[in-house]
């Protein structure tokens, strides 16, 4: 997206970084809507996304659709993103991780790995986190942790984004970071941001009661799942 990062930085080194926004899912503890597509305060919250990369200076965006690709591509056709459609999104989060890496253009410094349904988190929150990346003194992969609780987005170097193309790494996987301590530098702070997200009707009823405010939820809702 060309930016200029803003803060974070401090005495360390510009570096490229590209982001891989994943919005492919069917929510189906929602009862099967496109999350991506819920409106807070009048803005979906994949626009909300992209904003946030964008304040953080993400020189690259690719954003990978599956379930209601049609409803959330019109959101971002003003975005200078590259839209990737993932056809087989049914087979689970790593197919769009994978696709959206191989759709990234160039060579960067670092790769971010977003959700599209975390609603709190902007642009200050993605330069913490780039920060921590820069700073970390080992491993491939930062990762957010809130009290005990692993968080998202994770960013990694270039060559965990290969590791992960070629099959070697499953870094989609939570018990596999978990399992390679050696790989991953863990960012601890007190910032739920990183925590906040949108997979059940009781976490949309925390965050309504947080915020006083209500969301507006995309419809149609697909009945075959149970929420």
């Amino acid at each position: 997206m060309g930016c200029v990062l803003k803060g974070g930085g401090g005495l360390h080194a510009r570096v490229r970084i590209g982001a891989v926004l994943l919005a492919a899912g069917e929510g189906r503890r929602l009862g099967g809507m496109a999350k991506a597509a819920i409106e807070m305060q009048g803005v979906p919250l994949l626009r909300r996304a992209l904003f946030g990369l964008s304040g953080a200076g993400i020189d690259e965006v690719v954003v990978v659709l599956g379930y209601e690709a049609d409803l959330l591509q019109a959101m971002v056709q003003d975005f200078p993103v590259t839209v990737v459609r993932n056809e087989d999104y049914q087979r689970g989060q790593m197919s769009s991780v994978q696709l959206g890496l191989e759709n990234l253009s160039g060579k960067f410094d670092a790769v971010l790995i977003c959700l599209a349904d975390q609603p709190l988190l902007n642009s200050h929150d993605l330069t913490a986190l780039i920060s921590a990346f820069k700073k970390r003194s080992s491993g491939s992969v930062v990762v957010p942790r809130v009290n005990g609780q692993r968080g998202n987005p994770i960013i990694m170097d270039w060559a965990a984004r290969s590791e992960i193309l070629a099959g070697e790494k499953n870094l989609g996987c939570r018990k596999y970071i978990e399992s390679n301590p050696d790989m991953v530098s863990v960012f601890e702070t007190d910032n739920d941001h990183f925590i906040v997200d949108m997979d059940t009707p009781e976490d949309i009823e925390r965050l309504e009661k947080r915020l006083g405010l209500t969301l507006k939820l995309p419809h149609p809702v697909n009945a075959e799942f149970s929420v």
